[in-house]
């Protein structure tokens, strides 16, 4: 059997939305409070099973993390697809990231969704659903978005962002107050978004349970213990993740490419290590496409799921899909089950191998996040 998310847990399309009816007085799938400004922090990388393995480096994220306090991401597990999916209040089958790579097939390209734009592919019909920031501001809200100068320009943040004022802020604590700040000069209601990269980029590089990992968690935990005793009472502030993280050692990469058989009728290769999505050959016959999926089922159907884009799509992956983006997802999905990540051997200096934390499939460890409610939110 599939997995799937389980339809009574909250998931990340639910945080920036209902941050959004909570400053309108609306009810909300999170029961959020009314508030006049909501600030959602989003912590890259940080799984609910990591922190509360890590608890005692991080006072201030524990002191609001408790069993009720966890959410889905998504599917799959990786930022493009998360953030969008925070920022739309939609899944990926309707607002069109559907991994961290994905085929463009207007140019016949598989194409990075954080850093592959170029001029052939437009942010703003790419990405097809209207932000929440959009919305907000159409209602006369303020609207703001606080990270790295580095990403102010990015075709990844026209898509995702797109309708908030992009504030620039250099280290992690200068973010949170810049954030928390915005209650004080905007007038009306506000809706905010920060992004923290920094445990995402140590876990990659070191792993979750490396004391990289924990030296950017403490990191963050003091940050944010820096601004939650100033939080205006009028205030709400959210911290979550896009996804967790699993480690996956060296040994465990499975060189895909070693099975020539398995290559056999496959035109592109997208999605991350931990979720292949594979393209079939133009015109490929259905005789030899069903060839295709039985001989991946059957090398790899013992540690991971194997599934056609029609049965992924029939059992809820990517949430209701939309006819325009169902040919970016793959002709088949293969999502690790076991501690694996894939890569292709014939790739030169493919850096994705040098990864030790992992994610984009479908274990509780990437799947579950935090979902930790300061000020007003806390009431």
């Amino acid at each position: 059997m599939l997995p799937a998310l389980n339809p009574d847990s909250a998931n990340l399309t639910d945080v920036l939305s209902s941050s959004f009816q909570a400053i309108q007085g609306e009810a909300n799938r999170l029961s959020l409070p009314p508030v006049k400004h909501a600030v959602v922090l989003l912590v890259d990388g940080l799984g609910a099973h990591s922190l509360k393995a890590r608890s005692g480096h991080a006072r201030t994220l524990s002191s609001a993390f408790s069993k009720q306090s966890t959410i889905q991401s998504g599917f799959p597990t990786t930022t493009a697809s998360a953030i969008a999916s925070l920022t739309t209040g939609t899944r990926a089958g309707q607002h069109g990231l559907v991994g961290y790579s994905a085929l463009d097939t207007v140019n016949d390209r598989v194409l990075n969704q954080l850093s592959g734009w170029d001029s052939q592919l437009d942010p703003a019909t790419w990405q097809r659903v209207p932000t929440i920031f959009e919305r907000a501001t159409e209602l006369g809200f303020t609207a703001v978005t606080v990270g790295a100068a580095r990403y102010r320009g990015s075709g990844f943040t026209k898509a995702v962002l797109r309708g908030a004022q992009y504030l620039a802020a250099g280290s992690l604590a200068e973010r949170l107050r810049t954030a928390m700040a915005v209650s004080r000069t905007s007038d009306v209601a506000s809706i905010t978004y920060v992004y923290v990269p920094e445990l995402d980029m140590a876990g990659h590089a070191h792993g979750w349970q490396s004391p990289q990992w924990t030296h950017a968690l403490e990191a963050l935990d003091s940050a944010l213990a820096g601004v939650v005793d100033q939080i205006e009472p009028d205030q709400g502030l959210l911290v979550t993740a896009d996804h967790g993280m699993v480690d996956v050692p060296a040994h465990a990469h499975v060189l895909f490419d070693t099975s020539p058989e398995l290559l056999r009728g496959i035109r592109h290769i997208a999605g991350e290590p931990r979720c292949l999505q594979l393209h079939f050959e133009a015109n490929l016959p259905k005789e030899e496409r069903d060839q295709v999926l039985e001989r991946w089922l059957e090398a790899e159907g013992h540690r991971s799921w194997v599934a056609s884009r029609a049965d992924a799509i029939a059992a809820g992956w990517f949430g209701e899909v939309d006819s325009a983006v169902a040919p970016r997802i793959g002709d088949i999905v293969v999502a690790a089950r076991k501690a694996i990540a894939y890569y292709d051997s014939r790739i030169a200096n493919d850096h994705g191998r040098l990864m030790v934390g992992q994610h984009g499939s479908w274990s509780d460890d990437e799947l579950r996040v935090p979902l930790l409610r300061f000020g007003a939110f806390a009431q």
